[in-house]
């Protein structure tokens, strides 16, 4: 499997923090949905999942493609001598 410069999820204080998706939502159905720290926006916190590898798996996968890939940064300008 190709891994994408996308992020999905979180580790913050033992606990896993999954990007907020409709695909996502369908899997976990009513997830539970906390900042993974102070000023971020919430994200879909992931308990029981973790126990389960294949439904993590499969939860992570349709996160990752819903998401967008993020936009190339911009080259710095070189400066003329």
């Amino acid at each position: 499997m190709a891994t994408d410069p996308v992020v999905v999820a979180l580790v913050c204080d033992n606990d896993l923090f999954v990007k907020p998706t409709a695909a996502g939502r369908e899997i976990l159905g009513a997830p539970a949905e906390h900042p993974p720290y102070p000023g971020a926006k919430p994200y879909f916190r992931v308990r029981d999942e973790i126990e389960d590898p294949a439904r993590l798996r499969q939860l992570l996968v349709a996160t990752a493609r819903e998401l967008p890939f993020p936009k190339p940064k911009a080259r710095p300008k070189q400066k003329l001598s």
